[in-house]
């Protein structure tokens, strides 16, 4: 990692530095439990209060909010939002991620009729098929596939062994992890009384600008029409996106996730890790589901849902609860059926 001196740190940010620290140096982040004394750290919550007050690094970026001990002797640079302050000083510390150099590698193989951008890096073993286009600066590492009249937009990074089947369209400054495969067919067939007969997929995929893809995504190509991710929307590892799937802008899908065929998502929408989405259900606008959630039903424009099947999240919270208190009752249950045949024995009224 380069380092950074404390007052570089805050002028970055925009806060202030103590002057007695604003030449020391920086050359690592950690947590508050790891750092040390060349480290900054973060508290973004009143929950690591404990940990702050312990912590060996040299200087804690704080939430302006979070109410600090009387006394206290940390070098603390105040921000509004700790988060994304860490995020700016990682991205300024973080060391380059190796990419091939422009230009294309010996053992690539470049189909005659594709056109590939100004400082464009192709890199070993990378297949370009026939008339696809690459945007400039983008980089194709090691072991890429581009299958035949694909087109991806500037300043986009496929890490290696990512596959884009053919006729897909990607924005701008789009990034896929390694071994993500857009375009593989949609799971559509249909029983003819002796066989599950399988449905053309002539369909495509179309990935708008700033979306991030983890490793393994998997996203179908549409039985026609187009698999839509929105602009900047967020996938994590291990996802899967059905055939005619339509994906709105600034969404989080969380790993493991799976959305069957036809499935809408609008806007800002955010899926927690292992969410099952049922075929051609509307998530509204601004909705969250819960890890874990089995969504079988529409979900309206900013609701909160969890459980399985997915239920608003108070709702799913009550039965829960309710849930744990079952061996409780049955206890209670068992115990008023034996008071009541007693009494049933003795020739009493139940």
């Amino acid at each position: 990692m380069k380092a950074l001196t404390l007052a570089e740190i805050a002028s970055m940010l925009g806060c202030s530095v103590p002057p007695q620290h604003a030449s020391r140096t920086i050359t690592a982040v950690a947590a508050l439990t790891d750092a040390g004394e060349t480290d900054l750290s973060f508290l973004s919550s009143e929950a690591y209060l404990n940990d702050f007050l312990a912590t060996r690094a040299a200087a804690v970026i704080v939430r302006r909010q979070i109410r600090l001990p009387a006394g206290n002797d940390k070098c603390v640079l105040p921000v509004d939002d700790a988060d994304l302050a860490l995020a700016r000083v990682l991205r300024a510390l973080a060391p380059p991620v190796p990419r091939p150099d422009p230009g294309i590698h010996p053992t690539a193989v470049v189909a005659d009729s594709a056109v590939l951008g100004e400082g464009v890096a192709v890199g070993p073993h990378v297949v370009v098929g026939r008339r696809s286009t690459i945007g400039a600066r983008t980089v194709l590492h090691a072991g890429v596939f581009i299958g035949d009249d694909v087109s991806i937009g500037e300043d986009c990074e496929l890490f290696p062994n990512v596959v884009v089947r053919e006729r897909i369209t990607i924005g701008h400054r789009v990034v896929i992890h390694a071994s993500s495969v857009l375009g593989s067919d949609g799971f559509g067939y249909r029983w003819d009384g002796r066989q599950h007969a399988k449905i053309p997929q002539i369909g495509t995929v179309i990935i708008e600008d700033d979306v991030e893809l983890g490793s393994c995504v998997c996203i179908d190509r549409a039985k026609f029409g187009a698999t839509r991710v929105g602009r900047g929307t967020k996938i994590d590892n291990l996802v899967q996106v059905g055939h005619n799937v339509r994906i709105g802008p600034h969404c989080i899908i969380v790993g493991q996730t799976g959305l069957a065929g036809s499935v809408i998502l609008e806007g800002r929408v955010t899926l927690g890790g292992q969410t099952a989405v049922r075929d051609h259900v509307n998530i509204g606008e601004g909705a969250a589901a819960a890890a874990r959630s089995a969504i079988a039903d529409d979900v309206a424009p900013g609701a909160m849902v969890s459980g399985m099947p997915a239920l608003p999240h108070r709702q799913s919270l009550r039965e829960q609860a309710a849930l744990r208190r079952l061996p409780d009752l049955v206890v209670q249950v068992r115990r008023l059926e034996e008071q009541v045949r007693k009494l049933l024995e003795k020739g009493g009224q139940p």
